[in-house]
């Protein structure tokens, strides 16, 4: 396990969403994005989370909800990681899951893609 200090996981959660290609991060509508240090104690070791309603399920009914949120966990992700490589390298992924399942890509098409 490594140490990363928040601000710098931050820092580093920031780059990978930098990172997401314009023309996916553009669509982007309605959801914002948490760093929490712990992950829902009924999961612990989930990385990250994405609540809402995906693209692909909303309609024309869709209208003055709540935004869509996506949560990365800290101490999940260092738990997992030996170097800072590591974390960059796992948090990119997670942020790219996360934003998948705002696009409405599940779980199953994500391992194939590598990024689950």
């Amino acid at each position: 396990m490594i140490d990363v200090d928040p601000d710098r996981f931050e820092e580093l959660v920031t780059a990978a969403l930098a990172d997401v290609p314009a023309e996916l991060a553009d669509r982007l509508d309605n959801v914002v994005l948490f760093i929490e240090d712990d992950a829902p104690p009924e999961d612990p070791h989930l990385l990250g989370l994405y609540d809402g309603i995906p693209l692909t399920e909303r309609d024309s009914t869709y209208a003055g909800v709540v935004p869509d949120r996506i949560f990365v966990y800290r101490n999940p992700t260092l738990a997992i990681c030996d170097t800072e490589e590591d974390v960059v390298e796992e948090v990119r992924i997670t942020v790219v899951h996360e934003i998948a399942h705002f696009f409405g890509i599940d779980d199953a098409r994500l391992h194939e893609l590598g990024y689950a």
